[in-house]
């Protein structure tokens, strides 16, 4: 017999009453101990959903985490008349977790079941701890080693630093041209570029803006 899932708006109490309760669930798993632990990993498997959907990935956008972190030195970024800001990173620990509510990150030491105003956060990735680097936010640079030609680190509308990766590698920005510029923007519709933590804004702030240097 399958293992029961959360149904819609099912509270989570009321889930893990009714998979505890099961008569499958009993038979398969009569230690009630393992019986919650799968019970528990139901209801973390359906909040991962939900914050997939939520998230509505975005190839060219990254949580800015320690294993896409590059820290570039003070000539390496780039002024494009962006007002920027400085950005400490916090002390990552090694277990981050999401609030599939509101998309808020949370840093904990240890692994487990961890909860936010009764909601159970999500687990979200695993990394080593670093602390007090810096980088500046809405200032582009070079990404080394991809995945694309250019990044930059931007809050998204939750308040949670990205990392945003644009630019064909394989080809120049050639913004010089009249033609060329005028041709890429009305192709990918720079008169309204979108949100600041999207790829599509800063290729067309690439494309447009006069204080970009060193862009071949």
């Amino acid at each position: 017999m399958p293992i029961p899932k959360p149904e819609n708006n099912e509270d989570e109490q009321k889930f893990l009453s009714r998979c505890m309760s099961d008569e499958a669930m009993k038979k398969d798993y009569d230690d009630s101990k393992q019986r919650v632990a799968v019970c528990l990993g139901q209801t973390k498997a359906s909040l991962v959903e939900q914050v997939c959907e939520i998230l509505e990935h975005d190839p060219d956008v990254e949580l800015l985490t320690e294993s896409n972190a590059y820290f570039p030195a003070d000539n390496e970024y780039m002024d494009v008349g962006e007002a920027s800001e400085e950005y400490i990173l916090p002390i990552i620990a090694r277990y981050i977790y999401m609030d599939p509510l509101t998309q808020e990150l949370y840093y904990f030491q240890n692994p487990g079941i961890k909860k936010k105003d009764g909601r159970v956060l999500v687990f979200m990735s695993q990394g080593s701890e670093y602390q007090g680097r810096k980088v500046q936010l809405n200032k582009p640079f070079r990404t080394p080693d991809g995945p694309k030609k250019f990044s930059v680190y931007v809050k998204n509308d939750k308040g949670n630093v990205v990392k945003v990766n644009f630019g064909d590698p394989e080809r120049s920005i050639k913004r010089d041209s009249p033609e060329r510029r005028k041709n890429f923007r009305a192709r990918h519709g720079c008169d309204n570029p979108g949100p600041r933590y999207k790829a599509k804004y800063w290729s067309c702030k690439f494309w447009s803006n006069k204080k970009v240097s060193d862009l071949t």
